[in-house]
């Protein structure tokens, strides 16, 4: 594991001549070198138990990150159900949607070079498609554009033919061809078609690949040394932690036993969507950045008008330029097929959560409630000495996310530990 004051204090970069990467800092409260009290780990422990169950995952791996008073990193449970390898902390996994803000920043810090624009046609780069003249780069980020989403038109395809390879303008033509709710720059749509296009345009407007565009302006930069976006999209990710996806039989029983394994899939269903591989040091690092807008050249509005994340969302939950906030929390969370994955920081605290579970049968639902009751037992972890805990607090607790986790289950929950006395 990595020390934990290099992992979150003041990240700087030197520039160097042989890398060309820019200093860069994540100014966040530095994080106290002890682990989170036995108390607040077992509660996490808790929690991460029950939502594994829940989903039927054999393995996670979790990482929280309280400044004031320490941290927990650890992987839980093992490569399949009923045994094989233990899950470790440096288990690698796939991002899922962090993949979305990890684009959009490469967006605003090509803008800021003045290699593209935020108002620029997506036209202007990606030619050959139609109804997207009046869609503007900053409203793919956004998710504003108008334009649909792709997966769950795919989604059998890909658990039937797991060997594909889906070209990127493929994936794409899917979202746009669904019929459009609302014109451009007007709501909210999650469309994972929008941020391939996006990574399509930048592409087209440097002469990289995605795969070089990213680790050039994002993963260098923030010294995410095990984060990528596989450049073969033909082939599957190795060494990654193994991911399953339950299917319902006839009587839409969940089959929490045997789930179909999808660890070999081809890395081509994600692209600049949810194509990303990462482990949870670097996704919690990269929360914090994305928290901070570490990337962003100053004064940048990207977050400046917060959409409902959908509708009839509680007033804390909005979402702007690729990201989610929830409450003083930013970041993001989603699933591709075997992974649930979220991840949020708070750019004031330094308050973060990773969290990554290895079946996606409920979608990203458990993922991010998850992480939101890891984050509100953590914001309440006493201070370690010498520390002082924060005031702010979250506008829900743990428990209402431990019983919507379990009201949600499709797969037997543990037995709850008899009281005491």
């Amino acid at each position: 594991m990595r020390a934990a004051a290099a992992l979150f204090g003041v990240l700087a970069l030197v520039l160097t001549g042989c890398t060309n990467v820019p200093e860069v800092a994540v100014d966040v409260p530095p994080q106290t070198e002890a682990q989170l009290p036995e108390a607040t780990a077992q509660e996490l422990s808790t929690a991460v138990a029950q939502a594994m169950a829940a989903v039927g995952a054999s393995g996670a791996v979790v990482g929280v990150w309280a400044p004031w008073s320490g941290e927990w990193v650890t992987g839980v449970g093992t490569q399949a159900i009923g045994g094989g390898d233990a899950v470790t902390e440096e288990t690698p996994f796939r991002a899922a949607a962090m993949t979305r803000a990890m684009t959009c920043d490469a967006l605003y810090v090509l803008a800021d070079k003045g290699t593209v624009s935020l108002s620029d046609s997506v036209r202007e780069y990606v030619s050959g498609v139609a109804d997207i003249q009046d869609v503007t780069l900053e409203q793919l980020c956004d998710g504003t554009s108008g334009i649909g989403s792709y997966s769950d038109i795919l989604f059998s395809s890909w658990l039937s033919v797991p060997e594909r390879v889906w070209s990127p303008r493929e994936l794409a033509s899917y979202g746009i061809g669904r019929a459009r709710v609302s014109a451009p720059g007007e709501a909210y749509r999650d469309s994972d078609a929008g941020y391939v296009l996006l990574g399509l345009a930048l592409e087209r407007a440097t002469g990289k690949t995605a795969s070089e565009i990213l680790a050039d302006e994002v993963f260098e930069p923030l010294a995410l040394e095990n984060t990528y976006l596989p450049e073969s999209a033909a082939d599957p990710v190795d060494g990654v932690l193994r991911g399953y996806v339950g299917l319902r039989d006839a009587a839409g029983v969940m089959n929490c036993t045997a789930p179909l394994e999808t660890t070999t899939m081809s890395s081509s269903f994600g692209f600049t969507d949810s194509g990303v591989v990462t482990d949870i040091d670097d996704l919690g690092r990269y929360a914090q950045a994305l928290a901070t807008q570490a990337l962003m050249p100053e004064n940048t509005k990207r977050y400046a008008q917060p959409l409902p994340a959908y509708t009839d969302a509680p007033s804390w939950y909005t979402t702007a330029g690729g990201a989610l906030q929830a409450g003083s929390l930013v970041g993001q969370a989603g699933a591709v097929p075997g992974y649930a994955t979220a991840s949020f920081a708070d750019p004031s605290t330094g308050l973060t959560v990773a969290v990554v579970l290895n079946n996606s049968s409920m979608g990203s639902g458990p993922a991010l409630a998850l992480a939101w009751e890891l984050a509100a037992i953590a914001s309440k972890a006493p201070a370690a000495s010498g520390e002082t805990a924060p005031e702010a607090g979250l506008p829900w607790t743990a428990q209402q996310y431990r019983d919507s986790t379990a009201a949600a289950a499709v797969c037997p929950l543990p037995e709850a530990a008899p009281a005491e006395g």
